[in-house]
């Protein structure tokens, strides 16, 4: 399953990260790293299922990728 970045947008109230969390886990993701320093976590999730991701109004979410320096 692909890995997922997700964060709350900028508006967001506190409470949504752990209502995300349990929204995403419920729906067979499963959280491998939460961030302390932003709101936020990374997630493993079904590819079959990402707009559930997309569709929720308080988070944004990035597919977790390489990233190269030049």
């Amino acid at each position: 399953m692909p890995l997922y970045n997700i964060t709350l947008k900028p508006d967001a109230p506190d409470v949504e990260l752990e209502n995300a969390k349990k929204e995403f886990t419920e729906k067979g993701g499963t959280i491998r790293h939460s961030y302390s320093l932003i709101k936020g976590f990374t997630i493993e999730f079904p590819d079959d299922t990402v707009q559930t991701l997309e569709s929720t109004e308080h988070v944004h979410v990035e597919q977790d990728g390489a990233m190269n320096t030049q």
